[in-house]
């Protein structure tokens, strides 16, 4: 059994050792931190961490550093999460504030959390598979060029060209768009992906190779919408930590780039009270991000999925600053994409 004073020299040991990646000894303790006690005592604490596998010694007659599971004791045992300054606010809402669509928005969202949090920073790209077709428009710019704009209940619109084999008059196009907004209106975009992708039969068979190249243009347009993808920024603060992973980088390197992995990460990652999920170290083995602590928060646009914006990076990491990092900008995120 930890005591209280042993949980917070765990504390101390994470937070020196998260600020100067030197081993944290008994003497450097009393230190810098006031617990009233001597260093035998603090010794005697730290001797009992050890024991309970929260704190290792990384080489003969050295201090301790955190273990994975030193690190989970510590991020559970945040009563509170520090919340971000005023100053940090503004300039959260300032930043993004100036994004004229939401590409622009989730670009600035991914550098502004690696620029806070020092961190990799990583964002889902919000889908709207669960949205539903509200109505399908084709507009005619030429004989042969035709706008394919797919609308979603939500209020997003999808807008793609197509160019067609021969020219096609009003009268046909007004056929082909009530033709296909009988087939997909009120259909989720996984229902319209399958029913655009396969055999539309037309009411004049004339039209049936015009219909065909409509109803692909507009398949591609629900399916992009429903893709699950990532906007990652801050690489470089990965490798400026590349002395906090025991081997090379790369590994983890490629297990961002392959974002699948991530995405499936961020799918097991449930939040705790503080709205935020973190995984550390040896939890995220399976994935090959086993010197990698991940920690997320959820945002959500009206007929969206839920989405997740994080941060990547080695164990060592400043847990609380992140933790409020990323539930902040969710929550602005959600606040802000929710009014639009």
């Amino acid at each position: 059994m930890v005591s209280e004073r042993s949980l917070a020299v765990l504390r101390a040991i994470v937070q020196d050792y998260v600020a100067s990646r030197e081993p944290v000894g008994s003497k450097t303790i009393v230190e810098r931190h006031s617990f009233g006690v001597s260093a035998a005592t603090i010794r005697n604490d730290m001797a009992l961490l050890e024991e309970e596998e929260l704190i290792a010694a990384p080489h003969t007659s050295s201090g301790r550093i955190p273990t994975d599971k030193g690190y989970r004791v510590f991020v559970d045992q945040l009563t509170d999460v520090r919340p971000l300054t005023a100053a940090q606010r503004h300039a959260i809402e300032t930043f993004l504030g100036e994004s004229s669509d939401l590409d622009e928005l989730l670009a600035r969202t991914v550098r502004l959390i690696a620029q806070l949090t020092k961190q990799l920073a990583v964002v889902q790209y919000p889908t709207f598979s669960s949205a539903r077709v509200r109505h399908v428009e084709l507009v005619s710019l030429a004989p042969t060029r035709v706008l394919c704009i797919l609308i979603a209940d939500s209020g997003q619109v999808e807008q793609r060209l197509a160019e067609l084999d021969h020219a096609v008059d009003e009268e046909t196009l007004g056929e082909l768009r009530a033709r296909l907004n009988d087939l997909v209106t009120g259909s989720t975009m996984i229902e319209a992906v399958t029913l655009l992708s396969g055999e539309v039969e037309a009411a004049d068979r004339r039209h049936a190779a015009l219909l065909h190249t409509l109803a692909a243009t507009l398949a591609e347009q629900a399916r992009v919408q429903r893709t699950d993808r990532l906007v990652v920024a801050g690489a470089a603060n990965l490798v400026r930590t590349e002395q906090d992973f025991a081997g090379s980088i790369l590994g983890v390197i490629e297990a961002i780039e392959e974002q699948v992995v991530l995405l499936k990460l961020f799918g097991e990652m449930a939040a705790d009270e503080h709205a935020v999920a973190v995984r550390i170290g040896r939890e995220n083995a399976a994935f090959g991000l086993g010197e990698t602590s991940i920690v997320s928060s959820a945002f959500e646009i009206p007929g969206r999925d839920i989405s997740r914006l994080g941060v990547v990076g080695p164990t060592r990491m400043d847990y609380s600053t992140s933790m409020a990092a990323v539930r902040a900008v969710a929550r602005y995120l959600s606040r802000t994409l929710g009014e639009s």
